[in-house]
């Protein structure tokens, strides 16, 4: 009980509001969301590059004669 007491004379009247995602740094729910959309179409698109850079690589090249694969 002694630190719940502290906490609520040391914070005053923000007392039992949520706290900042990261201190000093306030982040809003929209900007927080919007990170996450776009993070994760980056993400998205990083794997789809690698699928595309390994087929062309692997088939496309060698099909065309670009060069050949070694064993």
């Amino acid at each position: 009980m002694g630190e719940s007491r502290r906490r609520r004379e040391e914070l005053g009247e923000k007392y039992g509001q949520p706290e900042p995602v990261m201190r000093g740094i306030p982040i809003s729910k929209e900007t927080a969301a919007k990170f996450v959309t776009w993070s994760s179409r980056g993400a998205w698109a990083g794997i789809i590059l690698m699928v595309a850079a390994w087929l062309t690589i692997r088939f496309i090249g060698p099909g065309f004669g670009w060069w050949t694969l070694t064993n």
